[in-house]
């Protein structure tokens, strides 16, 4: 039997640990903190937060691998009444509709986008300057990223096709992402994998066996003492507001004169909060030099708009500052095959949202922990196979 080390008990590496141990591996997995599910831990008490907005995307290959195995669970349908209720802001007043070039825009071929060019220069371009900034700006949605434009224009253009699809790709597990943690913890612990949280590795064993690391490229740099493993990522301030109830609050209100995004989850899943209350979240990405106060400045502004009287309504609040934790984007000239590589030599392989593997978000996560899984079983095989050689030599 194969046996295998996962380092990181989030959403990529409990994907790599029921995977391998499908697969018929003895699996060990260690996390440092208390909980399984990383970035996709839902909070605990009243109010249940994801770290910063989250949604599952049906097209995207995890959907259907955690609805094979039962994993996926309740979604939270919204109705649309509340969909109706989804405001852009454009020069700085409140708007139903996003400007009509930025539509189109989002309809071209993710292909007909470049990889050398920056997203603004090539769709101002296709559609116009004003229509090309708003799409930048919408898409701060998906890359929690302070300026979309200067980034890659087929990575962008990529996005935001899914971001604006119809009917939307976007869906969210009743109760919140930890839901789906908890499914597939069970699952792992079902098919055996041994689980130990509080459990911080500050070094691989010597003499180790396959060893799947699914951190942050951060602690993966520091634990493998490979400077080498760094990309590129958003930084963004979170928010999480809970507000006593009001009819016509907005369900979103998405910022394109800037990028900016706040919603309303208990608009879909009334369970996030108590009776009476309503739970916002949202994500307001700022440059290198930015604050998280002044992330927190952009949501207030917006909360004017989409939340009216919402500083005498609310009842809790949170706010944190994402530095370099929020999935790869990819500059001008870069795709997603020249991250850090998977597969890092001597039975070591990375998996997370900063390595080369494609996807949206938590799917290059997915797909990472996949293809990590699979050379993980094969260097297994190989040694084992050498190891018997040896013991026929001898």
């Amino acid at each position: 039997m194969h046996e295998i080390t996962v380092i990181g008990g989030g959403f990529a590496g409990l994907t790599a640990a029921i995977t391998a141990a499908e697969s018929g591996a003895r699996v060990s997995l260690y996390e440092a903190h208390h909980t399984l599910g990383g970035r996709a831990r839902t909070g605990e008490g009243p109010y249940r937060t994801n770290d910063g907005p989250h949604a599952l995307y049906n097209r995207g290959p995890h959907w259907t691998w955690l609805k094979q195995r039962g994993l996926l669970g309740p979604l939270a349908p919204l109705s649309p009444l509340e969909g109706a209720r989804f405001r852009f802001r454009r020069d700085g007043a409140l708007r139903r509709t996003p400007p009509l070039g930025m539509l189109r825009l989002a309809r071209r071929p993710a292909g007909s986008a470049p990889v050398d060019s920056d997203f603004l220069t090539w769709a101002t371009t296709v559609a116009g300057e004003r229509a090309a900034r708003a799409a930048a700006h919408y898409m701060g949605v998906a890359l929690f990223h302070h300026d979309p434009g200067s980034l890659s224009a087929a990575f962008v253009q990529e996005r935001l096709r899914r971001a604006t699809a119809l009917p939307p790709e976007a869906h969210y597990p009743r109760g919140g992402w930890g839901q789906v943690v908890e499914r597939m913890a069970a699952r792992a612990w079902d098919l055996g994998v041994r689980v130990e949280t509080t459990s911080r590795v500050d070094a691989l064993p010597e003499g180790h066996g396959p060893v799947i690391v699914a951190t942050t490229l951060d602690a993966a740099r520091r634990l493998l003492g490979d400077d080498s493993l760094r990309w590129t990522s958003g930084r963004t301030t979170l928010v999480d507001l809970a507000l006593r109830t009001r009819r016509g609050d907005a369900f979103v209100v998405s910022d394109l004169d800037a990028p900016g995004w706040l919603e309303r989850f208990t608009a879909q899943d009334p369970s996030l909060a108590p009776a009476g209350e309503q739970l916002v979240q949202g994500q307001l990405p700022v440059g290198p030099d930015g604050s998280k106060a002044d992330g927190s400045a952009h949501a207030e502004a917006l909360l004017d708009l989409g939340f009216p009287g919402w500083r005498e309504r609310t009842v809790w609040r949170r706010e944190a500052l994402a530095n370099g934790r929020t999935g790869a984007v990819d500059l001008p000239g870069t795709t997603w095959r020249d991250r850090p590589a998977i597969d890092r030599g001597d039975g070591v392989y990375l998996a997370g949202d900063q390595v080369a593997a494609p996807g949206l978000l938590s799917e290059v996560s997915f797909n990472s922990a996949l293809e990590a899984a699979s050379l993980a079983l094969r260097g297994s095989s190989h040694t084992a196979a050498r190891n018997r050689l040896d013991v026929k030599r001898a």
